[in-house]
């Protein structure tokens, strides 16, 4: 007879979704939909905006990679979670393979984790640009932008092979249903046959590695700036250092307070339900914010969103003019 395991190596799992609300899968499709391409529209047009650009600031550089991760990061989870609401009703859910899980989970994980060490690279840069201003074009190079750039996604990389391998080594008996609309880490454990606290260590070695060491670098960052500014003397100054760490600070609260709230705790307050309905913030609500903070916030990056939606406009007029002729 095989394992319980290997059963489900062989029949996968069956993500639940919300095959439990019938009447309002049309709702939420719309609802996610909706998002969801406002999500994609919003980070398309801060990369559209910074490789149109003539002048490109390191940060900037930063901030085309953190809408590449958030275009990933959503296209790992929505697409799917369209495609199962518009699908007829399939029972208790929609089945995935085993193979299909392990990677969704750890394409999910490898991008939230570069995420986590960009926020942080981000954080080193506002401070070299206000701590050590004379000096910050020669410390923030391109060559070491491009270096810690990979670094982040390498970083991620490695965290998320390591925490899967670890995750789908574990027994799974019983019920394969994932009260969840993806492969979440939180949705495997609950499902795991073991109860001692050993499966929970890998996950708290990624936390460790993925939350604390960048937050750890993220505090000693603008613990120096806070300093600095308390030197400053410049009011208007210290409102444009302040204004230029505002988008930053505020994404990175976003981020951090959702992984944290939903992967630093002990198995034992797991809850599917609350956990899924968390889940749809953190996969739909905040990747949309991200671009519409920065967009605020940063006069730059608006102007040159700008600039992009001035030159498509022309072009389109130009285009209803030549069809009306």
């Amino acid at each position: 007879m095989a394992s319980p395991s290997n059963a489900t190596l062989h029949r996968g799992f069956l993500l639940q979704g919300f095959a439990e609300f019938p009447h309002l899968r049309p709702v939420l499709f719309l609802l996610l939909l909706a998002l969801h391409l406002a999500t994609l529209s919003g980070n398309l047009l801060i990369l559209l905006a910074v490789a149109s650009a003539t002048t490109r600031p390191p940060m900037h550089l930063f901030l085309c990679q953190l809408s590449a991760i958030e275009l990933g990061y959503t296209l790992v989870v929505v697409p799917r979670t369209l495609a199962d609401l518009a699908s007829p009703s399939l029972g208790r859910g929609s089945p995935i393979s085993f193979l299909g899980c392990a990677v969704q989970m750890q394409m999910f994980v490898a991008l939230g984790g570069a995420e986590c060490f960009l926020l942080a690279t981000m954080a080193y840069d506002r401070y070299v640009a206000i701590c050590h201003p004379l000096r910050y074009t020669a410390v923030v190079t391109p060559g070491l932008c491009a270096r810690l750039a990979l670094a982040c996604c390498l970083g991620g990389l490695a965290v998320s092979v390591g925490l899967t391998v670890a995750v789908f080594h574990l027994p799974f008996c019983g019920s394969r249903l994932l009260v969840h609309f993806f492969c979440d880490i939180t949705a495997l454990l609950h499902l795991a046959c073991t109860r001692s606290y050993a499966e929970e260590l890998p996950l708290l070695g990624a936390c460790l590695l993925l939350l604390l060491l960048p937050s750890l670098l993220i505090l000693a960052s603008y613990g120096a700036i806070a300093g600095a500014l308390r030197r400053l003397r410049s009011p208007r100054g210290r409102r444009k250092a302040v204004s230029t760490c505002a988008s930053h600070l505020t994404v990175t609260f976003l981020h951090y307070g959702c992984a944290t709230f939903m992967h630093a705790r002990p198995k034992a307050s797991y809850s599917p339900h609350r956990d899924r309905a968390l889940a749809l913030v953190y996969t739909h609500v905040t990747p949309l914010l991200y671009p519409l903070i920065y967009s605020l916030r940063n006069h730059e990056i608006a102007a040159a969103i700008r600039q992009v939606l001035g030159r498509w406009r022309p072009r389109q007029a130009s285009g209803q003019e030549g069809l009306s002729v």
